[in-house]
């Protein structure tokens, strides 16, 4: 099934492991009858879950979208460090953990929670002069990447589990934080804050701001049925919400400047219910400038 060209909306996929988002991007595509797909926030080939994508003109607001707080279900492997600081990665040191209590292991945990500097993994994203940091790396250059600000919310401890078999132990999290921190990376530090070593097994993606597991679907589901949650839907569950009148909805049909108080970005909305635009502050009392405009 696919869907006409003028639908905008957002498809929430439960990614598989085995492949990129591209990939991801790559078959909604297809499935939309559309090369107007992107995705917002990435997941590596490794983890699973809620990967956003837009649609159409939802592919603009992907950009705005306050998709600032994300979770994570996370296996975090003690013992052993790698050099993509996954399960992808080399090998580079083994250190023995018979001496680790689970206590001290919930202990080092506790000490990630709140607002924190984190170094983000080498093999990353992130730009090192106009080059993207994994590409630097898999050439064989040392990657130093700066700390940078982050938020942990939350972070349970589900089990710590030793294996005999492997001299390792397994620590399975919930992790609730901003965006553009790295699990990877929690992982990393737990194992030096430890001296024992350590990197990430196992990571699935629960939820990307207001969008969760619950309203996620397969590829394969998506392939028998294309649903997507339609753009003035998305912008009601992720932004503040205005109804305007119609003298005020023809000066955003415009992209004239409203005479509203607002309070933050605000999705605004026509008397008939369609979404129109982002609107934001100016900073003079009761008047809301355009950030983007969707008609």
């Amino acid at each position: 099934m696919t869907l006409p060209a003028v639908d905008s909306g957002l498809v929430v996929v439960d990614k598989p492991a085995g492949i990129t988002s591209h990939d991801v991007v790559s078959r909604v595509r297809r499935l939309a009858g559309t090369r107007k797909v992107g995705h917002a926030g990435t997941l590596d080939p490794m983890a699973t879950g809620v990967l956003v994508l837009g649609i159409n003109r939802a592919t603009r607001l992907l950009g705005h979208l306050m998709l600032t707080e994300k979770a994570y279900d996370a296996t975090i492997r003690l013992g052993v460090a790698t050099t993509t600081d996954d399960a992808e990665g080399e090998v580079v040191s083994t250190a023995p953990v018979d001496g680790l209590t689970e206590d001290a292991i919930r202990a080092a945990l506790a000490t990630f929670v709140g607002d924190i500097e984190q170094v983000p993994t080498a093999v990353s994203a992130i730009k090192v002069d106009g080059q993207r940091a994994y590409a630097r790396v898999r050439a064989g250059e040392d990657v130093q990447l700066a700390a940078r600000p982050v938020t942990i919310h939350a972070l349970d401890v589900h089990d710590v589990s030793p294996d005999p078999t492997t001299g390792t132990i397994d620590v399975r999290i919930s992790v609730r934080c901003s965006s553009g921190t790295y699990i990877r990376a929690i992982a990393r530090d737990l194992g030096v804050l430890l001296q024992v070593g350590g990197h990430l097994s196992a990571l699935r993606r629960t939820a990307v701001g207001a969008f969760d597991l619950g309203v996620a679907h397969t590829l394969d589901e998506l392939g028998e049925q294309f649903r997507f949650v339609p753009i003035a839907d998305a912008a009601r569950a992720t932004f503040a919400s205005y109804d305007l009148d119609e003298r005020r909805t023809a000066d955003v049909r415009v992209g004239r400047k409203l005479d509203v108080s607002l309070i933050g970005p605000t999705a605004v909305f026509s008397p008939d219910g369609e979404f129109l635009a982002l609107y934001e502050p100016t900073g003079e009392p009761g008047q809301a400038r355009p950030v983007a405009v969707f008609v």
